[in-house]
């Protein structure tokens, strides 16, 4: 099939965002995808601490690597102060440019504790990767009120968002296999 990195776009320890990217995994894994959960919590920030931009960067290089030899990336992006975090706008910041995402498939799930889903956090986020030349699948997926409409043992709880996830899972796998 092909191999898909999915990105937890927070550093934050024990993270709401970690628990749907793992849900999220299993429904890409059931359907013979091989997906590969990545953490902005490991992201080696220290690494970049005063701005080594230009620089040979061993361990960022590191962290990159098995996600950009990824066929295709799913984001799960919480809302942090009415935007992505911060951690995620580093990690692009020290991605190749202009190359790193270059018709590569791209989507994305919001994730937040309050009534909206995280949708401007996704909506600046997106902005940055089409910049990037990436190829987002238009149907994005926004989880709202998540501590109350999720299950770390069922997943989501909300019927609605349910079929919405399923049918963003299904058609984002057409559209990477399409673009193949």
């Amino acid at each position: 099939m092909f191999t898909l990195a999915i990105i937890v776009g927070t550093d934050r320890p024990n993270s709401k965002s970690h628990l749907m990217a793992e849900y999220v995994q299993g429904l890409y894994s059931e359907r013979g995808v091989d997906a590969q959960l990545f953490s902005m919590a490991d992201f080696p920030l220290g690494s970049v601490v005063g701005g080594p931009y230009g620089k040979d960067l061993p361990e960022i290089e590191a962290f990159q690597r098995p996600i950009l030899s990824c066929d295709a990336i799913l984001f799960v992006i919480p809302e942090y102060n009415g935007s992505f975090p911060g951690v995620l706008k580093v990690f692009i910041d020290y991605l190749p440019f202009p190359e790193a995402f270059k018709a590569m498939p791209i989507a994305y799930i919001g994730i937040s504790a309050g009534a909206f889903g995280s949708l401007r956090a996704v909506e600046q986020f997106q902005m940055v990767a089409n910049y990037r030349n990436a190829f987002s699948y238009p149907e994005r997926v926004f989880v709202s009120r998540f501590n109350s409409n999720f299950s770390a043992e069922t997943g989501l709880t909300v019927p609605l968002q349910q079929e919405l996830l399923i049918s963003q899972t299904n058609g984002f796998i057409d559209f990477v296999q399409r673009m193949q």
